[in-house]
This record gives C-alpha cells, sequence and structure tokens, in this order.
C-alpha cells in the first residue's frame, strides 16, 4: 500500500513540475536534508545517518552520526547532534576543531562557512586540513551578521536570519575575505546557490523560488520567480543543472530544464 501511496504522489509532482522534468530520486523514505556539489550528492536521514548517491541507490557514508552534511568544492562536511565539526577523509568522517556549529556549507572555493546556534557565522580556510592537523584548535574566522541558514559557492554566500529576511554576500575564492552582506526582497527560511552561481530559496509555506537577473554586475539579481508544486518542498540543492528536493513528506526529487 505504501508503494502505491508514493507512486500516485509522484504523479502528482511530475504534472507539477512548470518548466521542468522531474521524477524520483532513488526513494529513501526518512530524508531530511540533502547536499549536491561536484557531481555528487549526499543527504542525512531521520535517524542521523549519512548517504550518498551511488548509482540507482543511496549508500552509506562513513561511520559517524550526522544532523547535516555538505559537498562542494571544500570536500564533505557535516555537523553532529552535539554541534562538532567532521570532515570526510580517508573513509570515514573526523572531527575538526576550533568551532562548533549547528549548519555548514563546502560548496566555497577552499572555504567552509557556518552557523552557530546563536547564528553568529563563522569562516576556515580549509584548503589543506587533513586528520593529522586536528591536535590544536584551527583558525575559524568570525563573519559579520547572523543567519539562521546558509549556502555558499566559490564567490558567493547566500542566507536567511531568523526573521527570515534573504541576504547575499561577495567572497574572495580560497580565503575569508568578504564585502558585507546586502539585503535583497523576499521571505525564506532555507537558501542555495548552486555552483554555477543559480540561487534558489524556500520559505516557510514550502514555496521554492529562483533569484532571476543575477551577472557580475548585478549579483544580488533582480526578482524572485516562483517554481510551482503541487507539494511543498522542505530542502533544496542545486548542482550541474539538476535541481534536487526534499518535499515535506520525506521524498527526493531530482529536476532538470
Amino acid at each position: 500500500m505504501r508503494a502505491a501511496v508514493t507512486f500516485l504522489v509522484l504523479v502528482n509532482y511530475f504534472t507539477s513540475c512548470h518548466g521542468l522534468s522531474c521524477k524520483a530520486a532513488p526513494l529513501h523514505f526518512s530524508a531530511v536534508q540533502l547536499d549536491a556539489g561536484q557531481g555528487m550528492v549526499v543527504m542525512t536521514d531521520t535517524s542521523s545517518n549519512v548517504f550518498f548517491l551511488s548509482g540507482s541507490s543511496w549508500t552509506k557514508l562513513g561511520s559517524v552520526p550526522l544532523k547535516h552534511v555538505s559537498v562542494g568544492p571544500a570536500g564533505i562536511w557535516g555537523v553532529n547532534n552535539d554541534d562538532q565539526v567532521y570532515k570526510f577523509a580517508g573513509g570515514d568522517f573526523f572531527p575538526v576543531s576550533g568551532q562548533e556549529l549547528n549548519q555548514l556549507d563546502a560548496g566555497g572555493e577552499g572555504n567552509v562557512i557556518g552557523i552557530t546556534d546563536s547564528d553568529s557565522i563563522h569562516c576556515l580556510n580549509a584548503s589543506n586540513i587533513s586528520p593529522t592537523e586536528q591536535e590544536g584548535s584551527l583558525n575559524w574566522n568570525t563573519l559579520s551578521g547572523q543567519l539562521k541558514h546558509l549556502s555558499c559557492s566559490p564567490n558567493v554566500c547566500w542566507g536567511v536570519n531568523s526573521n527570515e529576511a534573504i541576504y547575499y554576500m561577495e567572497i574572495s575564492p580560497k580565503s575569508c575575505n568578504t564585502k558585507g552582506w546586502t539585503k535583497v526582497e523576499g521571505e525564506a527560511v532555507k537558501a542555495e546557490v548552486g555552483t554555477d552561481g543559480r540561487v534558489f530559496v524556500v520559505n516557510r509555506f514550502g514555496n521554492l523560488f529562483e533569484r532571476v537577473g543575477i551577472s557580475g554586475k548585478t549579483p544580488g539579481g533582480a526578482d524572485w520567480k516562483k517554481i510551482e508544486f503541487q507539494k511543498d518542498i522542505k530542502h533544496v540543492s542545486y548542482d550541474q543543472g539538476r535541481l534536487w528536493l526534499v518535499t515535506k513528506c520525506e521524498l527526493i526529487l531530482e529536476c532538470t530544464h
């Protein structure tokens, strides 16, 4: 019965993706959060297990339980339920010292940026971090602003604060040098920026929007374009022309234009 219900739900999605061709990703009924980058897709589930997409199935990644995981040019990083930061290397996750984080993003070019439970923002130049460098605390830089969720590409980060206001910030590759946060119109609870600079947000109602008009001269874009779905979205990620969605009923979709 559950499989039949799932099939009917997915049919509804196929007919609701305006301008997108969407299909069901390999099923995993307890998906909480996912991230796509460098041609790889990783996710966490309700039991804090970490998986990566391998062909047509999800394969467990490492042995460390994590509540959040991110993949990008800086590698694969995550945080556990105690806000301990981890990096994947040598077949498993190892702890990274110096800063506790609630959520982070590895989409930067040689840096990792994350936020704490108190919404402060921190950046690590992570180009050469390895398990042998964990004896002392690493140098995390505190950035300006306060956010609840963020996502980064090599040149820019987007984020949302506790009031659901949306901001972007230009950042220099392979460093933590920034130009400060700039507010744009709209409200959201999650933000996503792909390596190519495309930006998506999800609001509290589960609606998905893409930022249009982004260019070198206008890094903040010009307007929000709503992407219509019949079901509510709770998480979004984008990489290499593929939009990955987690619905509020914990199903995963893969969409392309």
